[in-house]
């Protein structure tokens, strides 16, 4: 199978600098293998993601220089490339995952969930599901979420960026939810059923979602599916120490580029902050060459003031 790597961002709002940051390396990875590149929008969110928002992230990729080899604009052998119009997939996943009794129903609340468990682990997803509806849903007059079975166990795999891990999902989370009770699929299983029939080999993402590799690796188990390679990078945070956000607008490329400052600025800044330039301007081309893993930061960059001020200079 030929490499392929891609970037999946949700249009909730404009692209910032962390969520370039990001694209950038996922880009320079997959180029520097002579990889197919994949844009894929990831929309499941429907109350927050917006075409408009979905139209200024592929201009400001493009603005930027980076391009992709199949997406939402340019279709491709394992289209389409936005997930809502992916759903009769998702559904197909869950069915067999039903059917192999990999996946069961549950009629289960959040509040139901924190009552019975007597130490709730207070991790992403809530407390830990206890398994209430291994036998059946406990108010099958109720709407049911389908919930996949955990396994027993570490889940380990080695990152490209942050080396070994090990993630033991059945202690912490439990079995948890891939299709919601509406029937909408939920993240882990969407994004696991479409990197596997999109045959993508590389997935670079931010390493906010790190602790969501081990659940796809028991998703894609279940189902059979090939697994990829992963590499988690730390996120760009602002002085205080917290990763940017989509509401800080100031740092929004569109914003930038209205204020004049050229995308080859912009490139050389975010290289500067990966290890892999000295934050003259630059195009993404030019970072080839000096690409490597052992170059970019295992520790979150912080955005200061001061180094903003060169993006101007640029």
């Amino acid at each position: 199978m030929r490499p392929a790597g891609r970037y999946a961002p949700s249009p909730t709002g404009p692209l910032h600098l962390g969520n370039v940051r990001t694209a950038l390396l996922a880009w320079l990875d997959a180029r520097s293998l002579s990889a197919r590149f994949v844009l894929r929008i990831e929309d499941l969110d429907q109350q927050r993601c917006t075409p408009a928002a979905r139209a200024s992230l592929l201009q400001d990729l493009r603005w930027l220089g980076l391009d992709w080899d199949e997406g939402p604009d340019l279709g491709g052998a394992h289209g389409p490339y936005i997930q809502s119009q992916r759903q009769e997939r998702y559904a197909a996943a869950v069915a067999r995952l039903v059917h192999d009794q990999n996946a069961f129903s549950c009629s289960c609340s959040r509040a139901e969930i924190a009552r019975a468990v007597s130490a709730p682990h207070a991790g992403e997803d809530g407390p830990r599901y206890p398994g209430s509806c291994h036998a059946g849903p406990g108010r099958p007059d109720r709407p049911t979420s389908t919930r996949l079975r955990v396994r027993d166990g570490r889940i380990l795999f080695d990152d490209l960026v942050m080396g070994p891990q090990a993630f033991d999902v059945g202690a912490t989370v439990g079995d948890f939810v891939i299709a919601r009770a509406d029937g909408v699929a939920a993240y882990q299983l969407a994004v696991s059923v479409d990197d596997s029939t999109m045959e993508i080999t590389r997935v670079v993402r931010g390493d906010d979602l790190l602790s969501s590799t081990p659940r796809q690796l028991l998703v894609l188990d279940a189902l059979g599916l090939r697994t990829p390679r992963y590499g988690h990078v730390p996120l760009l945070v602002d002085s205080s120490g917290q990763r940017l956000s989509k509401r800080g607008g100031a740092l929004a490329v569109a914003t930038l580029r209205d204020h004049g400052i050229r995308a080859e600025s912009i490139v050389g800044w975010l290289a500067r902050s990966a290890g892999l330039g000295d934050g003259q301007p630059c195009h993404p081309g030019d970072l080839l060459p000096r690409f490597d893993w052992a170059r970019v930061p295992r520790t979150p960059s912080i955005v200061e003031e001061s180094s903003l001020a060169t993006l101007a200079r640029g």
